[in-house]
């Protein structure tokens, strides 16, 4: 009774020190993004920041010559609407205004009296200015989509899932306005991304599990095994050759870079590392999780026993992960490979082609990540969970 009483105490002590560790590393980071992230008060305005935008919701349509066209469009109206419009935010507030809809294949927004779009202000040298159509305001949607998955976490998950939510938020933050600030400003983009992948992964996983053997085992496991994945994609990169410069928006990358010194090159690499950590980071948590229930449920396995159960638990794992992964990637490009298809590109130019190469490269240097980390979890767990209890690093052991 003592003991369990013992243990559980210190359980409840490596919890507090790994959510101590992590809002530490959040305190660190926030501070960081304001010093980083916040943009230059004296530097040029961009175009796009030139740019008006208000949300406005439709108060009469005051002519429609709009058909439905099942020949080209698959039923999608096409012509154009006569609008008058109330604008709902920013520097025109309360102000009514007429609005010419095209509605075409492409720019298609065909709208009824209430709906609520977003429109483009543009100011005449007069001091006169008028609207045009940008898009359905889709924010209110989104956010409720987003909120549903956030309740949807918490609800199932409870306080672990909450900090998985804190964690993800964290995460991306992280990515907004602290890796992107700073490949802009010209620094090496690998090293910042492999930076952001190991704060991030450390204080994710650390908010998750506290300060214990399992998270320990799943953090190195993690980084190493996206490592991996970059180390490889920057080897082949390197044979092919295909880097940065290659990808679909690197034309206007470059007109920045010359102005600001950003290093496009290794912005490929700094992709597959980004993209592969979210599915290493379950593998790794995954494989963890169960060498050390397998090591509580056992005191007596011997590591090499925990391994080989790590292995083929991580067998399972690999074969589903490796498949989300790959399957992302395809569904990302489904319009593309249709394309390619359609115009029956020969494979040799297919093979060939940057764009294919990217997908390729991208894909499969993620998912050599997840299989390299089953090993690698596998073999850090079941070394740590057999050491002897020491410090604050807690062996989760239950009742």
């Amino acid at each position: 009774m003592k003991k369990n009483m013992s243990q559980n105490l210190k359980l409840e002590k490596s919890r507090l020190i790994g959510t101590a560790i992590s809002l530490v590393l959040f305190a660190g980071i926030i501070v960081s993004m304001f010093f980083v992230g916040r943009s230059d008060p004296n530097a040029p305005m961009t175009s796009a920041r030139k740019l008006m935008y208000a949300r406005a919701r439709v108060t009469a349509v005051l002519y429609d010559d709009t058909e439905p066209d099942y020949v080209r469009a698959e039923g999608r109206r096409l012509g154009k609407q006569e609008l008058e419009v109330e604008i709902l935010s920013g520097l025109y507030k309360g102000d009514t205004l007429p609005l010419t809809n095209y509605l075409s294949l492409l720019g298609n927004v065909y709208v009824s009296v209430g709906d609520k779009i977003v429109v483009q202000i543009n100011s005449l040298e007069d001091n006169s200015f008028y609207a045009t159509m940008h898009n359905y305001d889709r924010g209110s949607v989104i956010g409720v989509f987003v909120l549903l998955f956030a309740l949807l976490l918490i609800g199932i998950g409870g306080l672990k899932g909450l900090k998985a939510l804190l964690g993800l938020v964290f995460t991306l933050a992280c990515i907004w306005f602290l890796m992107i600030p700073l490949i802009m400003r010209g620094l090496n983009p690998i090293l910042v991304t492999i930076a952001i992948v190991v704060v991030t992964t450390a204080a994710s996983l650390l908010l998750l599990d506290g300060f214990t053997r399992k998270s320990a085992a799943a953090i190195l496991g993690c980084v190493s095994g996206v490592a991996a994945a970059g180390i490889i994609a920057a080897a082949v990169g390197a044979i092919t050759p295909i880097n940065g410069f290659n990808m679909s928006d690197a034309e206007d990358l470059i007109l920045h870079a010359t102005d600001n010194g950003m290093q496009i090159k290794g912005l490929l690499i700094c992709g597959v590392l980004i993209s592969a950590l979210g599915a290493v980071m379950d593998v790794a948590m995954t494989i963890s999780s169960a060498v050390h229930e397998l090591h509580i449920l056992n005191p007596e396995l011997k590591p090499i026993k925990l391994f080989k159960s790590g292995m083929n638990i991580g067998r399972d794992a690999m074969g589903t992960m490796a498949n989300t992964l790959i399957l992302a990637f395809a569904g990302s490009s489904l319009n593309m490979f249709v394309l390619v298809r359609a115009y029956d590109i020969p494979f040799i130019q297919l093979i060939n082609a940057d764009f294919i190469v990217i997908e390729i490269l991208q894909s499969v240097a993620g998912s050599i990540g997840i299989v390299l980390t089953v090993p690698l979890v596998s073999l850090i767990a079941s070394y740590l969970t057999s050491l002897p209890i020491k410090g604050a690093i807690a062996d989760n052991r239950s009742k």
